[in-house]
């Protein structure tokens, strides 16, 4: 399947791209978007990986974060959608003036296996070369097999393990890490 991408500045970020005879959106975050992310997230992590509220409490935490601390000009926050339907997200936070943080990455069951999770981390990796970080680091779990190929795809280097029970169950949180 052919993709077709459309590009406007990337201040007015809005792509269109043809998923299984679909068209999702790319769009930087709205009022609202941010709970709706929390919600996804809760719900997603819930049901396939049966994780409990201590991963919706992180995620709110993560959030609460990235809203009280949004720096317009470093940060960004893409939000996938079908239709009116929030399908994708992903986020740059600022770690330091030279390392940003990979956050609240999801895409719904309903997109996936059609390039929107490398399409969202691409811009992360595009955006945070043309504001100057010179690293992009972010934490996963082992579980989450097509995140992690989409890192390693990327050039993101696995450079952290530790056993964790945080979620209610025995995981492997990971630290990648890209230099820019």
């Amino acid at each position: 399947m052919t993709k077709s991408i459309h590009t406007e500045q990337r201040n007015q970020k809005t792509q269109k791209t043809q998923v299984k005879e679909r068209t999702y959106t790319l769009r930087q975050h709205q009022p609202g978007d941010i709970g709706m992310i929390l919600h996804k997230h809760g719900v997603l992590y819930a049901t396939e990986y049966g994780w409990d509220q201590k991963f919706e409490a992180m995620v709110a935490q993560i959030a609460a974060d990235f809203l009280r601390d949004f720096d317009q000009q470093r940060e960004r926050c893409w939000i996938a959608e079908i239709g009116e339907e929030i399908v994708g997200s992903i986020a740059v936070a600022k770690s330091s003036d030279s390392v940003s943080k990979l956050r609240l990455f999801f895409v719904d069951d309903k997109a996936r296996g059609q390039g929107l999770g490398q399409h969202l981390v691409s811009e992360v990796i595009g955006f945070c070369r043309e504001v100057g970080y010179k690293k992009i680091e972010l934490v996963t779990d082992r579980a989450l097999k097509a995140a992690r190929h989409i890192y390693s795809k990327n050039g993101f280097k696995l450079v952290a393990e530790e056993e964790h029970e945080t979620f209610g169950k025995g995981l492997v949180m990971e630290t990648w890490e890209l230099a820019l």
